[in-house]
């Protein structure tokens, strides 16, 4: 987990074109139920499928 993200998966940037691995990946993660969602990793040059650590707030006005 960092900067309450999980990540799922990596995903080299420089994929062939017109291909979307993360995309796909995170598309088959919300149709399982997961809230997956893509984003850029500059440093690492990677496309990131993460999942965001459920908010404390919205946790507690749950209860």
């Amino acid at each position: 987990m960092m900067n309450g993200r999980t990540v799922l998966e990596r995903f080299p940037a420089g994929g062939p074109r017109g291909s979307w691995p993360a995309e796909e990946f995170a598309r088959a993660r919300r149709q399982e139920g997961q809230r997956a969602e893509v984003v850029m990793d500059l440093a690492s040059d990677a496309f990131l499928v993460i999942v965001r650590a459920p908010d404390e707030t919205a946790e507690l006005a749950a209860v």
